[in-house]
This record gives structure tokens, sequence and C-alpha cells, in this order.
């Protein structure tokens, strides 16, 4: 992305990650807080449950596997507007980890959380990721359109 994206970066709070890929969008936020930059995404997404705000791209998936206390997660290598609570240690099913929340920069609800720090070797692969809670977000394709690919009558009768 170039120098601009450096400005920009440097002017977002700390606890914003806002990484590639593509446009840099500018939204006007009625917080206190004033702007707030959001990152768009290309490609298949997943979003804010709430709001419909792009949260990761479907390629950043590193597994479907995890599970929280609401049910399913899934681990994502990179996600775009979301806001960091407090880092905390937290016991989890696989050991003690640090972690912060992670909140909709958009709507300030939670979808997840970022492992900061894992105690355990067998799973320092998790620091740095994120894992977004599946039933606080959706599929960008989920959310679009829906496509009948069953053939209709008129089709039935062409063939």
């Amino acid at each position: 992305m170039g120098g601009g994206y450096d400005m920009i970066n440097t002017t977002l709070k700390s606890s914003t990650f806002i990484t590639s890929p593509t446009k840099l969008i500018n939204f006007i936020s009625g917080q206190e807080m004033g702007r707030v930059f959001l990152v768009e995404l290309e490609g298949r997404t997943y979003k804010c449950k709430f709001c419909k705000t792009n949260l990761a791209l479907a390629e950043n998936v590193v597994s479907r596997g995890f599970h929280c206390r609401r049910g399913k997660a899934y681990l994502f290598s990179n996600v775009v507007n979301v806001t960091a609570g407090p880092i905390e240690e937290r016991m989890m099913l696989s050991g003690l980890h640090t972690v912060t929340d992670v909140y909709c920069v958009c709507c300030g609800q939670i979808v997840g959380w970022k492992y900061e720090t894992a105690h355990e070797q067998s799973q320092k692969y998790k620091e740095g990721k994120f894992v977004l809670e599946r039933g606080r977000i959706i599929d960008g394709l989920d959310s679009e359109f829906y496509i009948d690919t069953r053939p209709s009558s008129s089709d039935a009768e062409e063939a």
C-alpha cells in the first residue's frame, strides 16, 4: 500500500487492528472518538452479525475447529475493523493464555478474542491470532443474495 497507509495507520488508536488488503474507507461515527477508519475487504468475507461490518477474509481462516462458551468459533490469522479490550489472563480448555477481547469497531459488540501469549509450548501457534465466535459473525455470502439453482418448471420443459 505505500506511504499513505503508514500515515493513516499511525492516526488510529493503538488498539485498532488495521491490516491489508485493499480499500480504506473513512467512516464518520457519532461516537466521541471521532473518525473510525474501516477496511473494506474484497472476496469472500466474514462480517459482524449485528452491523454487517467486514471483519475477515475466508482465506485467513486457520481453523474451524475452535469452541467458545457460546458455541463454535473460527481461528483467523488476521482480522480488521476491531478494537481490543484490556489484556487479561484466561484459563481455557487448552491451558492458560493471555488474551484480549475484540469488539466490532462500528457497533461495539464483542465478536471474539485475540491470543497475545500462550503459556504452553504446544499452544504457541495461536499467538497473534484471532478467534471470532461463529454466532457473532456471518458469512458474507450468506447475507448478500440467495441464488436458487434448482431447475424451474420452464427449465425442465426445455430440457
